[in-house]
């Protein structure tokens, strides 16, 4: 006779009755309204108990969660929820490729910058053969944050990774003009154009491509309005001015359908970042 075994079964009631639990007691807080796909990150230990016990298996459900969110449609709280959602994942299995390549992709340009360095700095741990971890940590610190130092020590251990020579000092050259770079937009759409590249899924890498031409969009606007400001002594109090005043032959449509603006500094960004 075939021994039962009863642990993956107290495992699966007791998760389902924790599950339960909190599903009441979220029901009692108040919330904002959040997009369909992400609403809310289970507490770790719920994860792994739903997974029967194994955190590997919790961390690829978070990781799938994650992939499958239409993001186009989504507010600012629900990217903090998507972060913790692929934080948690990166705690569970920080060597989970999907999880920390999506997070490089999506996360930091909507605001999420801490997160998307954490989910890295342990992919990079995890992952002592992968470059991409430490060559995104690098550019996100240089790009969001200003590091050039920081970010071309990280390039050049990305480089140590690399097993060809010559992309070796590639990767090397770029670090030495990291140093002294600060925010560029059109830096950072080559980058993730180059991310699309490396991707395996082609819708995926549709949506990185709408992400690249978001980034040059904003990079040419940027250029005009700075020089509006130059001829005309002031910042332009719209994208229309632009138009009206021939620095831009038309305002370009947003690949993501949310829309562009200018912030209160004259800088263009996208409309979600205006909301409060």
């Amino acid at each position: 006779m075939r021994r039962f075994h009863v642990l993956p079964v107290v495992f699966l009631l007791t998760g389902l009755m924790i599950f339960s639990l909190a599903q009441n007691r979220f029901g009692q807080i108040k919330r904002v309204n959040a997009g369909a796909e992400i609403e809310v990150a289970l507490p770790l230990f719920v994860q792994v108990v739903l997974a029967g016990g194994d955190r590997y298996l919790a961390a690829s459900w978070a990781a799938v969660r994650a992939l499958v969110t239409e993001t186009s449609r989504m507010k600012p709280e629900d990217y903090r929820v998507l972060a913790k959602v692929q934080e948690d994942a990166s705690w569970l299995n920080p060597a989970h490729e999907d999880n920390y390549y999506t997070a490089a992709a999506i996360l930091p340009w909507e605001g999420q910058v801490e997160a998307t360095q954490s989910i890295l700095r342990r992919a990079t741990e995890a992952r002592p053969y992968d470059y991409q971890p430490p060559f995104y940590y690098g550019f996100y610190l240089v790009h969001f944050l200003g590091d050039g130092l920081g970010a071309a020590e990280w390039l050049r251990r990305a480089a140590l990774r690399l097993p060809d020579p010559d992309e070796r000092l590639l990767m090397e050259d770029l670090a030495s003009r990291w140093i002294a770079r600060s925010q560029d937009l059109a830096m950072a759409a080559r980058i993730v154009d180059a991310m699309a590249a490396q991707t395996k899924r082609k819708d995926f890498a549709a949506y990185l491509h709408k992400r690249s031409q978001r980034l040059r969009d904003l990079a040419m606007l940027r250029k005009a309005a700075s020089e509006y400001q130059l001829r005309h002594g002031k910042s332009p109090e719209s994208l229309e001015d632009l138009r009206k005043n021939g620095f831009v032959a038309k305002i370009p449509a947003d690949p993501l359908g949310i829309g562009y603006g200018l912030n209160q500094k004259g800088l263009a960004v996208g409309l979600e970042s205006l909301k409060k």
